[in-house]
């Protein structure tokens, strides 16, 4: 009877749900907006729907990182209402954030969307009236260091941000280059001759 209790106490805040936040089990969206107009737009200008993806197949492309997102730039209209389609097609956590949204709008000027596992979930938000660029990321610890940063480009953009992949680069990119220093040609050269020497020995050996 007491177990049957604690389920009844729990369950109504199993699917929470506020003004700016819903989450449950699955995850969370936080700060979404569909109602109030930033600053200078008088009206909503249109709805862009976009989708993005996350998981470990993604950073295929870029070497040195775990994690990646199926795109790392979105170019959107000013004024616009944005619904945006998150897939994690991992089983752990991954999320996309937008950084820098006016934050009388967004509370920490962030917008926020987070699976805990496989699966997708929706959000909405409405671009600004002014060109800018924003970062969009994985917080969780190493997730964009490693690959999931994105940026958001509202109008024509205020200049592409630092280590986008595939857009500005990675900072501390892994190579995997041939060095072709002298030092590293005589080492080769010296090895070969060893073998071949070794070879030329066992096949003497034999013969005898």
């Amino acid at each position: 009877m007491r177990n049957v209790f604690l389920i009844l106490l729990v369950l109504p805040f199993a699917n929470v749900s506020h003004a700016t936040m819903r989450m449950g089990e699955w995850g969370m969206v936080m700060n979404e907006n569909v109602k109030e107009l930033p600053q200078g737009c008088t009206n909503i200008a249109g709805v862009k729907e976009i989708t993005i993806k996350a998981g470990r197949e993604y950073a295929k492309e870029f070497p040195g990182t775990i994690f990646g997102y199926s795109q790392h730039e979105f170019v959107l209209p000013k004024c616009t209402q944005i619904n945006v389609k998150f897939i994690n097609e991992d089983n752990i956590r991954h999320q996309f954030m937008i950084h820098g949204l006016p934050t009388y709008l967004h509370p920490q000027g962030m917008f926020h969307m987070e699976l805990y596992a496989k699966g997708e979930t929706q959000g909405s938000f409405i671009t600004p009236a002014a060109d800018a660029t924003y970062l969009a990321h994985c917080d969780v610890a190493q997730h964009m260091e490693k690959g999931m940063k994105a940026q958001v480009v509202v109008g024509d953009g205020s200049g592409d941000l630092p280590s986008v992949p595939g857009i500005s680069g990675q900072l501390n990119k892994d190579s995997y280059g041939i060095d072709m220093s002298a030092g590293n040609i005589s080492l080769s050269l010296v090895l070969l001759l060893l073998g071949l020497s070794s070879c030329l020995f066992f096949f003497i050996w034999r013969k005898k």
